[in-house]
């Protein structure tokens, strides 16, 4: 039997939370609804309650996942808005949340409707969250929206995690080597010195240069550790102004590899977004100017800055791509046809399927590339410094015959 932790509703309204033992997750959720219980969460082991955070920091962006899936659960089971808020509430462990959604309960108690209230916090939810309910509340299938809403975020969450789980490995590796090589020659190469030092120039050229490498990190690596902490703050700094951000952008687009990576990956990011929106009956104008505002790359922001004003003006989105030279064809044709063809909307969103694909592959290629090569290099690097070391030791035999 295994133990299930459990968030739901009961009848009457009331949150609870507890533990269920079941054969299964499925036999555990037909247990919990045969009590009449309208389930929020059912996870394995470990408790429903989340553990708490600094009440004043915003609530991150799986609170507001989880918040955003139980709201429409609670909506779909036919509960009203003030009343599914105030269940939220009871359910709430973080101060955070728990503090935004006492003053959505009191926003919406106060006669506006959730998006405006959501507006008034618009750092934490964005603008796509708020056009999104907003285009829900206007067609009155709000809950339906907020499912959208969920698997959109839990869409973008995996994108995002996927990227950055897939630099873990790399990143340790090359970590890892670095400091291999720089131990090999501050503390391992100097113990050789005292057999070389009297040969001279008898001594061959690779091993008198590792030796001089190694002796500049011994004696200055204090110094060589400032360099690279001063490096590292100056390029911090700088890559944090516009002008730093912009010019680095811009040379990620140029990358041989990585450069169609992040292409794909922030116009699927548009596509998606403008998709998503135009799906729920917001406006192309609107939709356009929400989805730029997702997209991180400061040179490719730059040129869809031309969509709105031309959009406004009666030109085609296509025709407005095609001019900025930045975007590939497929881009272009796609959004074409979506305009011939009055779908739009499912065709951004199949443009941004495409280009997730291409971008999950990408990586998994990159990855396959480049662990071996930082493999490769961190032994061509220690072979060099074996070499020299047994080359010397050979030139001090032969002198010794």
């Amino acid at each position: 039997m295994a133990a299930f932790s459990y968030r739901a509703v009961r009848r009457d309204g009331k949150a609870v939370e507890g533990v269920i033992e079941a054969e299964g997750q499925e036999l555990a959720s037909r247990q919990l609804r045969a009590q009449g219980l309208t389930l929020l969460k059912l996870e394995q082991g470990g408790s429903a309650a989340a553990s708490g955070r600094d009440a004043g920091k915003p609530p991150g962006r799986q609170a507001v996942l989880s918040m955003t899936s139980e709201l429409a659960v609670l909506l779909r089971a036919g509960l009203p808005l003030d009343r599914a808020l105030k269940v939220l509430i009871d359910m709430a462990a973080e101060p955070s949340l728990h503090n935004l959604l006492n003053d959505l309960l009191a926003a919406v108690k106060g006669g506006k409707p959730l998006s405006d209230a959501l507006a008034q916090h618009e750092r934490v939810f964005g603008g796509f969250y708020i056009n999104m309910v907003r285009s829900g509340e206007a067609s009155g299938q709000l809950s339906a929206v907020l499912d959208r809403l969920v698997e959109y975020l839990e869409n973008a969450r995996a994108n995002r995690d996927s990227v950055m789980s897939a630099l873990i490995y790399p990143s340790i590796l090359a970590v890892v080597a670095s400091l291999a090589i720089a131990l090999m020659l501050g503390f391992v190469v100097p113990q050789f010195e005292s057999l070389f030092e009297d040969m001279g120039d008898a001594l061959p050229v690779l091993t008198r240069m590792v030796l001089d490498v190694s002796e500049v990190i011994k004696a200055w690596w204090w110094l060589l550790a400032l360099l690279l902490f001063g490096g590292v703050l100056a390029f911090r700094n700088w890559s944090s102004t516009e002008q730093g951000r912009l010019s680095l952008d811009r040379r990620m687009l140029g990358l041989p590899f990585a450069g169609p990576i992040v292409f794909e990956f922030e116009v699927a990011k548009f596509a998606r977004t403008t998709g998503t929106l135009l799906g729920n009956g917001v406006s192309l104008l609107k939709a356009i100017s929400i989805a730029i505002e997702t997209v991180d790359n400061r040179v490719l922001r730059q040129s869809l800055q031309v969509l709105p004003p031309a959009v406004k003006a009666g030109k085609r989105m296509s025709v407005a791509l095609d001019e900025t030279g930045m975007f590939t064809p497929m881009v272009v044709q796609m959004v074409r046809v979506g305009e011939e063809s009055g779908s739009l909307d499912k065709m951004m969103l199949e443009l941004a399927d495409v280009f997730d694909q291409h971008v999950q592959s990408g990586i998994k290629r990159g990855l396959a590339l480049l662990e071996p090569v930082l493999i490769l290099s961190m032994g061509l690097i220690i072979a060099i410094i074996m070499i020299a070391i047994l080359t010397g030791i050979l030139s001090v035999n032969n002198l010794a015959m």
